[in-house]
């Protein structure tokens, strides 16, 4: 038995046979890195130990332990020698001593051992086949890639091959496009053709839009400079004489083959039938859209009949209707009056018809009591208390009788009755006759008479002044009988009373009349439906704009209502009647004025309610164009052309005196007619634009205004409005009581319209000796005179052997250096023309002086 000490005490093996000292002390050292809080770590050596297994059957003799030996650690032992991984080790167990190891070897049983060695076994036999598991598969990766690269291979040759077999196709394409355009364009076609004609396998009839083929998508190749700028053109392209460098792109020359395919294959269109909507007045490229047709076939339609005409020009609606039927279209005409379908004389059912007040015009002669007889039976109707009510003039009333309302229309005599019927606005039922009975029956008595029967109007006749001492109501029943006027005390059918204005007498006998005439006329009118009705007049105000006084004649108008009048339209911001009270709305037969018009209408006009303000601008504005166009074809009208205007000289005459004569009894009116009418001449005579018995009128000083005529008046005098007319209109009034004096002032005014008479007297001639050119002056004629005698400023001739071959003026006449202003006969002198120079040795100059002598009739 021996003992063994090694080191310092570190290691101690105490065996007592040989066999113990032979083995390998089994120790490995190893390092294991620790890791604390904050951060902190520590590497540790660790020593293992391999455990020691003996075979079953033999002997191991457990190791002694000396007391002085200090154990050695243990720990499990590792399968094979790596660096141990980096996180905290268990703790290591307590160290055993070598009894305790020969006793674990001792306790292993067979089975145990047999089943360690069997998994020793198993567990080689999976690392040879995880061996062999791994070697296929990389060889099979090996092969996976082989293939991939030989395809890859594949691919670049068969697209190198493509893209060399394009480039040859597209240089013959391009040679033989090349040579198509050298030839002539008609063996254009043939080529065309047989590229047509050509194999399904060529590019051409491939790509070509006729049979359409789906391509594999083609791979993407990467140009090289020189094949990116191919076809461009650049500097060195355009110097070099090579003209085969650049051509036409591929897509040009496709588009044109298609072009000229689709031109020779394109069947007819069928046509389609369609219904054109055709106005007065269309340009031929809004023709040919509604008829959706090309604008081009249009024109050529027109060249074929002999027109050059473009898609801009205008054509009427007879030509266009020609030219759709021609395509084959059917048409349907309408007009721009359309916008006004629907606006007036809408059909009303018996039914909604109601009984209205009657509307009554006043008419008569001036100064017969119109105004005077409306104003007696206004005043007669109002209430006492409501006499400071009435603030304002509108020219139309309402006054009540026995619970039935009258309308009165306060006109200023026939010729605004006369406008409101020739705008078509029957506005009137009743007209009221007045006539004087001191003056009987006047000849506006008989044009009111006139227009009442034309416009189809029944007539009562008032009578009025009978307080006059002088007063002959029999005078005035007998002298209507010769203008079919038959009273019914005369066995006729007309109301007739007779009134005093001034006393107010039979006042209420005519109201009676006129409802007991309009029981028979049986007047009625829809008021539930919208208005319409007719201006009766307009003004403009200075503080409430456009006021115009309406009449409504059938429906109701309301506060808010959008209105057209004429060519203006508005909205209704308040209505008026005649005692200045607003009202919320206005039934049929009330005359009312209306505020919030956009302008001002015209008397006569006839209004209507429209649903929205759109259709109440588009109206307005078509009646704007229609009057504007009314206006400058009235003005080409007027104008006319330069043959026109001298034959209107040759027939009617050259010169006008245009006059307007009122006088005092129809015989003296006639006097002056005749006289005036002998003093014309072919070349000026008197128009008579008007005549009549009676004063001077507001009427009679705007119809010479109008018709730019002098007013005469014989033993009458004008009013004072027509007096103040006459000066703002700047006419001139002349009063006569001598129909000779009257002659002469008209026979004078006309001398005036007479041309001057030219007298030319002659002066002397001159004789041209010798023609100097003076610096400055230019070319002066040193000559004698020969007759007469040659004045500075008279009019002078240059005679060339007896022709005239220059007339004007003498610019300087000097005798010696001196300007004289005569040279008698027998001297010389010197003259110069003014701007002319062309003057010659022997001509003869012819001095004369013109003289303007006044004509007279």
């Amino acid at each position: 038995m021996s003992d063994t000490k090694t080191g310092d005490d570190k290691t101690l093996s105490v065996s007592t046979k040989k066999t113990l000292t032979l083995k390998r002390p089994g120790l490995e050292q190893g390092t294991v890195r620790q890791n604390f809080s904050h951060g902190r770590t520590k590497s540790v050596v660790v020593e293992t130990k391999k455990r020691k297994f003996s075979m079953p059957g033999e002997r191991s003799e457990p190791a002694v332990a000396t007391p002085a030996a200090k154990p050695r650690p243990q720990a499990p032992a590792a399968p094979q020698a790596r660096a141990p991984e980096p996180r905290p080790q268990p703790a290591p167990q307590a160290p055993q001593s070598p009894e305790r190891s020969g006793m674990v070897l001792n306790e292993l049983s067979a089975d145990e051992i047999e089943a360690r060695r069997r998994a020793l076994q198993d567990s080689k036999v999976r690392e040879v086949e995880e061996r062999r598991r791994a070697a296929e598969e990389a060889q099979r990766r090996a092969e996976e890639e082989e293939r991939r690269r030989r395809e890859r291979e594949e691919s670049a040759r068969r697209q190198a091959e493509e893209e060399a077999r394009l480039a040859s196709e597209a240089e013959a394409r391009r040679r033989s496009e090349e040579e198509a355009r050298r030839r002539a364009p008609q063996v254009e076609k043939d080529a065309l053709v047989e590229d047509e004609e050509a194999p399904r396998g060529s590019a051409v009839a491939r790509r070509g839009p006729a049979k359409p083929e789906v391509a594999a998508p083609k791979p993407v190749k990467v140009k090289g400079e020189e094949e990116r700028r191919r076809g461009k053109l650049t500097l060195t392209a355009a110097l070099s004489d090579d003209e085969s460098a650049r051509g036409r792109s591929l897509s040009s020359m496709r588009r044109r083959q298609e072009k000229f395919k689709r031109a020779m294959h394109q069947g007819e269109r069928e046509k389609i039938s369609r219904e054109v909507v055709l106005p007065e007045t269309i340009t031929i490229q809004e023709l040919a859209g509604r008829m959706s047709e090309r604008a081009v076939e249009v024109v050529k339609f027109f060249m074929k009949q002999g027109q050059m005409m473009k898609p801009g020009d205008v054509i009427d609606a007879d030509t266009a209707e020609l030219v759709a039927e021609e395509f084959g279209h059917t048409v349907k005409r309408v007009a721009e009056s359309d916008v006004e379908e629907g606006l007036f004389n809408i059909e009303d059912s018996a039914e909604s018809l109601k009984s209205r007040p009657p509307v009554v015009t006043i008419m008569g002669h001036v100064d017969h009591g119109k105004t005077s007889l409306l104003d007696a039976i206004r005043n007669a109707n109002v209430v006492s208390g409501e006499a400071g009510g009435i603030t304002q003039h509108i020219g139309a009333y309402q006054v009540e009788k026995n619970g039935q309302k009258i309308t009165f229309i306060d006109t200023p005599g026939h010729a605004a009755f006369t406008a409101m019927r020739a705008r078509g606005a029957q506005s009137t039922d009743i007209a009221i006759l007045v006539v004087a009975a001191d003056d009987s029956v006047m000849p506006q008595t008989v044009e009111s008479i006139n227009h009442a029967k034309a416009a189809g109007v029944p007539i009562i006749v008032a009578i009025n002044k009978i307080d006059k001492p002088e007063a002959n109501a029999q005078k005035v029943r007998t002298e209507l009988l010769q203008h079919e006027v038959f009273v019914e005390s005369m066995g006729g059918e007309v109301l007739d009373v007779e009134v005093s204005a001034t006393k107010g007498t039979n006042l209420d006998r005519l109201l009676e009349a006129i409802l007991l005439q309009a029981e028979i006329l049986e007047l009625k009118a829809n008021p539930d439906r919208t208005a319409e009705g007719v201006v009766v007049e307009a003004r403009l105000d200075k503080g409430r704009g456009s006021v115009a006084t309406v009449l409504v004649q059938a429906g109701t108008l309301h506060t808010g209502d959008i209105i057209v009048a004429g060519s203006e339209w508005g909205r209704v911001r308040a209505l008026i009647n005649d005692r200045g009270e607003n009202l919320k709305e206005a039934g049929p037969a009330t005359p009312v004025e209306i505020l919030g018009m956009q302008g001002t209408p015209q008397a006569g006009d006839k209004f209507a309610v429209v649903e929205n303000e759109a259709r109440a601008r588009e109206i307005s504005e078509y009646r704007q164009r229609l009057a504007r166009e009314k206006a400058v074809a009235r003005q080409a009208g007027q104008r006319g052309s330069l043959e026109q205007m001298m034959s209107q000289l040759q027939t009617a005459g050259a010169k006008e005196f245009p006059l307007v004569i009122k006088g005092d009894v129809q015989g003296s009116i006639e006097a002056i007619a005749a006289a005036l009418d002998k003093l014309g001449t072919e070349e000026v005579r008197v128009r008579i634009v008007h005549s009549g018995a009676g004063a001077i009128t507001e009427s009679d000083v705007s119809l010479a205004d109008t018709s730019e005529a002098a007013i005469i008046g014989f033993n009458v005098r004008a009013n004072a409005q027509a007096r103040q007319a006459a000066e703002q209109a700047g006419i001139e009034i002349r009063y006569y009581n001598i129909i000779y004096n009257l002659v002469d002032d008209v026979k004078a005014a006309m001398s005036g319209l007479l041309s001057p008479e030219r007298r030319e007297t002659f002066l002397g001639n001159a004789e041209i000796l010798e023609v100097f050119n003076i610096t400055k002056v230019g070319k002066v004629a040193g000559c004698r005179v020969t007759e007469g005698k040659v004045e500075r400023g008279a009019g002078v001739r240059l005679i060339r052997d007896n022709v005239v071959i220059h007339e004007g003026t003498l610019k300087t006449l000097k005798r010696f250096k001196d300007e004289v202003a005569e040279v008698p006969a027998g001297q010389e002198c010197g003259m110069a023309f003014t701007n002319y120079e062309d003057i010659r040795q022997g001509d003869v100059i012819e001095c004369f002086r013109v003289e303007h002598v006044t004509r007279t009739l």
